[in-house]
């Protein structure tokens, strides 16, 4: 009796650790769970499925979620709008495509591994990187962008705006003299 009472409590242990744990040897199943949590609002469990990296990231969102009060969740991380492909694994860097159904528009996540799983990267490097691979995507060619906008910089009229800048510190210097004032 013992025996089956124990086999009956160890059978619904692996039973119940097995379906609240995420494989974490399988980028994209740690990648909708991380989407999961972040549906559910859940940044305690998304933190557990991010790189140490991604803590600041992360903070932030719950920084902004806190402050937004009860406001209607966008559905930006909901998995019913998005299609995952297939992980694309280069030793401890991962790759996954995620397929906005809506936009049609994929964005290619990475997991690096960590502790022994894989975890999402979603710091703000790779963030950044995410962005540049979509403007790349658009036709956008950063190092033009960069470069036209340096040139604009160099023709620009410093003495110009120098003078305009000290006309607006005036106005506000006389604006808060006649605050004071009253």
């Amino acid at each position: 009796m013992k025996k089956m009472l124990m086999a009956a409590v160890i059978c619904t242990g692996i039973f119940l650790t097995g379906c609240n744990s995420t494989d974490t040897n399988d980028p994209k199943a740690v990648l909708t769970s991380f989407f999961d949590a972040l549906t559910k609002k859940d940044i305690s469990g998304a933190r557990k499925l991010a790189t140490a990296e991604s803590k600041t990231m992360l903070d932030m969102m719950e920084m902004g979620m806190k402050m937004g009060g009860d406001k209607k969740d966008d559905g930006k991380y909901d998995k019913s709008k998005m299609e995952f492909g297939d992980a694309k694994i280069e030793g401890d860097k991962a790759t996954v495509p995620v397929k906005d159904k809506t936009s049609g528009e994929t964005t290619n996540f990475t997991l690096k591994k960590e502790g022994g799983g894989w975890k999402v990267a979603f710091d703000k490097s790779s963030m950044m990187n995410m962005g540049m691979d979509k403007m790349k995507d658009k036709g956008m060619d950063m190092d033009s962008t960069i470069n036209s906008g340096m040139d604009k910089l160099k023709d620009l009229n410093t003495d110009s705006l120098s003078n305009k800048l000290k006309e607006s510190l005036d106005k506000l210097k006389d604006a808060t003299k006649d605050l004071n004032n009253h």
